[in-house]
Formats: structure tokens, C-alpha cells, sequence
């Protein structure tokens, strides 16, 4: 019997947070409920949704897609194939609607997969519309290097945030040959990626190639000063009017 009793608990409590976000368009119904609190829990992937009155009525879009309609793309997760796909496509859509307007790219990422970061690398240089990136929170390893991708003087970082650059890792495993192999392709990659760094921050290759060596954790005046970004920004830039 106490058991049929839970039941109905648990089915009164959805039925109540289903009825509610009928009624207010602008809340989502929750989809994990804490049968402890019965409180609403929201889950890991939980998106917002915006709610804009159009012609009349109602329009509803998850948040990242409304922030693509204003030019802004987010990197907030490891960068990998995935993501790389992602954010490619989001380029270059904005690239086809509108290759005059800046587009706003906001970094928060630990970094990830090399080849992933240099797909996204090689689509920002590909556009024409200018790029404005921006540190929130963290851009490492191959994140920092899409920071100092962006347009030379709109480069910004909030003030706590954290950039690192280090050279690229990796493992190999079999013949000795296959080893050899992998180690000349890290090889490689390290030298193209202290080529990039150099062009976009204007340091020597010697000093880029000191700094790679190891983990360099900076916080965003001396990325500032290194050449990694051009502003450090507590409030939004002031956008000039003609």
C-alpha cells in the first residue's frame, strides 16, 4: 500500500511541474524531480529557453540559438571533432548571412583534441567577417590558441579569467617505427603551432618556444602583455557610432 501511495506522490509532483510550464511559457518543465526535496532538479544538459512575442504571438528558442542569431558563437566545453563540427558550421553560416558584421566568439574551455583546434583555426582565418574572441573563465592549450586567433585589437578577457599554452602531448604504442613515426608528427605539430602563436602574438619564435616548453598559466594582463590578447575588459567595449 505505501508503495501504490509513492506512486501517486511521485506522479502528483510531474503532474504539477507539467501543469506550471503550461501556463508560464517562459519555464520549462524539469525533467529529473528529487523525490527527497520534491523539488525539480534540473539535468547536466539542461539548455534555457527565450521566449520572444512575434507578430502576435510566442517564439521559442534554446538559448545558444538565439545567441547565433546575434553573431555569437560559445566555446564552453574540451574541443573535439564534435565541437569542432559545431562551431565550423556556426562560422560559416554566419560567414554566408553576413560576411561584413563581427562575429563574437566566447571561450571557456580546457583545451582538447590539436587537429579539432586547428579545424576551428583554419575556419576563422577562412571567413571575412571580422572576429571578436573573448576569455570568460578559462582558455587553454588549444582554446588560447583560438583567443589569439581573433581580429588583431579585439582580443578581450575578463579580469579573472586564466590562459595557458603549453606544447602539444601525446602517446604512441607498437613497432619502434610507428613510434618514430608519432613522435615526428608531435614534432610537427608543436613547430606549426609555435609558428602560430609567433604570428599572432609578435614574440620571437625563441621566446614562443621557451614559454611552450612547459605548462605557462597567465593571468589576463600578462596574456596582455605577452600578445595573446589586447584587452582586459571589466565592462563591455564602447562601440563607436558614426
Amino acid at each position: 500500500m505505501s508503495s501504490v501511495l509513492r506512486k501517486l506522490r511521485h506522479f502528483s509532483i510531474i503532474s504539477q511541474t507539467v501543469s506550471t510550464s503550461k501556463t508560464n511559457s517562459h519555464q520549462i518543465s524539469p525533467a529529473v524531480v528529487n523525490h527527497k526535496s520534491q523539488q525539480p532538479v534540473r539535468g547536466v544538459n539542461f539548455v534555457p529557453m527565450v521566449v520572444e512575442n512575434v507578430g502576435g504571438g510566442e517564439r521559442a528558442y534554446d538559448l545558444f540559438s538565439r545567441l547565433l542569431a546575434e553573431r555569437i558563437i560559445c566555446i564552453m566545453n574540451p574541443i573535439d571533432d564534435h565541437l569542432a563540427s559545431l562551431v565550423i558550421g556556426q562560422l560559416l553560416h554566419l560567414q554566408g548571412a553576413n560576411s561584413i558584421d563581427p562575429i563574437n566568439i566566447y571561450i571557456n574551455s580546457p583545451g582538447g583534441v590539436v587537429s579539432a583546434g586547428l579545424a576551428i583555426y583554419d575556419t576563422m582565418q577562412y571567413v571575412t567577417a571580422p572576429i571578436n574572441t573573448w576569455c570568460v573563465g578559462r582558455a587553454m592549450s588549444a582554446a588560447s590558441l583560438l583567443l589569439c586567433a581573433g581580429t588583431p585589437g579585439k582580443r578581450y578577457s575578463l579580469p579573472h579569467a586564466r590562459i595557458m599554452v603549453h606544447q602539444p602531448s601525446g602517446g604512441a604504442q607498437g613497432q619502434a617505427s610507428d613510434i618514430a613515426i608519432q613522435a615526428a608528427e608531435i614534432i610537427y605539430l608543436r613547430k606549426q603551432l609555435n609558428e602560430i602563436y609567433e604570428r599572432h602574438t609578435g614574440q620571437p619564435i625563441a621566446e614562443i618556444e621557451r614559454v611552450m616548453e612547459r605548462d605557462t598559466y597567465m593571468s589576463s594582463e600578462e596574456a596582455k602583455e605577452f600578445g595573446l590578447i589586447d584587452h582586459v575588459c571589466i565592462k563591455p567595449p564602447v562601440t563607436e557610432t558614426k
